[in-house]
């Protein structure tokens, strides 16, 4: 089975005031997005998780020892990660980390919660179609 881990910043951690984050954008809309992004996943057959990170120098911590749980197929890293400019530190660390710990995993990058499950799926058929 097709595992996928979405990697983003706990919601109630998110400075929703950075102009890099889309207008209107909060914790409610990230959990719903979060939400059905799982359940998209789960619709193709995936087994699909999240795992949500502070924006500190934990983060990459927390998500080794997520990595460390399954062997995933795909990391999807959230626009809120990588968007901001003032998170590239964060942003490298995320991918520095999901480099180590599933250095076999595809990585995909999402523009929104909820288009989460095609930034996997693109990467996944691109794989299959190198295959």
């Amino acid at each position: 089975m097709t595992r996928v881990l979405l990697v983003g910043l706990r919601p109630e951690a998110v400075d929703f005031s950075d102009p890099a984050l889309p207008p209107g954008m909060n914790a409610e809309k990230i959990r719903a997005g979060i939400a059905l992004t799982l359940a998209q996943m789960a619709d193709r057959g995936w087994h699909a998780e999240s795992c949500l990170v502070e924006p500190d120098a934990t983060a990459a911590h927390t998500l080794e020892r997520q990595l460390g749980t399954a062997s995933y197929d795909c990391v999807v890293v959230g626009a809120g990660v990588r968007l901001p400019p003032k998170s590239l530190l964060l942003f490298e660390s995320i991918i520095n980390a999901v480099h180590r710990g599933a250095p076999n995993a595809s990585i995909a990058f999402n523009t929104r919660p909820e288009d989460s499950a095609d930034a996997a799926a693109r990467r996944l058929s691109s794989l299959a179609s190198a295959r």
